[in-house]
């Protein structure tokens, strides 16, 4: 049985990152990262403590085993990690229903990942769904951004109400889309 939760203790944490070091591209052949996708932020302790609070991360466990996560990003972490500065100096000259959204409540989602075995069962969804429950008395709008090179976790974006906003490239030639989903 697949529950979801709020993440609430160092364990919860630390699971997300060996999650999340098992789906990085290094750590996975090329073909299952053009079917399945990778994650492509690291992440550490101390910074996924910070981001945490005051509105945790959402995880997905069968039993006590981690199988997913969807991370919480808030705005004033948007100089911690380097590969994302480019996302937030986008969406800083984007704008949403003629305001900019550098002037509206919004949070990212810093990563979602999916356990190889839970894939194609609903856990992508059951997370928005219970991240939507926990955010959406708060914050009007969530954006992410995904890699063009990530096929999957962008049709699974749209499907679940995402749309984007934004094709742009980093100065590496890697090509992003900042998608954006209202909640009002």
């Amino acid at each position: 049985m697949i529950s979801f939760h709020k993440a609430n203790n160092t364990t919860d944490l630390e699971q997300i990152l060996s999650l999340q070091a098992a789906n990085r591209p290094e750590n996975i052949s090329s073909s299952e990262l053009q079917e399945q996708g990778f994650v492509t932020v690291r992440h550490n302790l101390s910074l996924l403590q910070a981001m945490n609070n005051p509105f945790s991360h959402i995880i997905a466990k069968e039993q006590e085993k981690l199988i997913a996560y969807a991370l919480v990003m808030l705005k004033k972490f948007k100089n911690q990690i380097p590969v994302l500065i480019p996302m937030f100096d986008q969406i800083d000259h984007l704008e949403h229903k003629g305001q900019p959204l550098a002037a509206i409540d919004y949070f990212v989602i810093g990563q979602i990942c999916i356990a190889k075995g839970y894939r194609g069962q609903g856990v992508f969804y059951g997370l928005y769904e219970k991240m939507k429950q926990e955010m959406q008395p708060i914050f009007p709008l969530v954006i992410t951004e995904v890699s063009v090179r990530n096929p999957r976790s962008l049709k699974a974006h749209e499907k679940a109400g995402f749309e984007t906003i934004l094709e742009y490239a980093t100065e590496d030639g890697e090509k992003w889309e900042i998608l954006k989903w209202d909640w009002r």
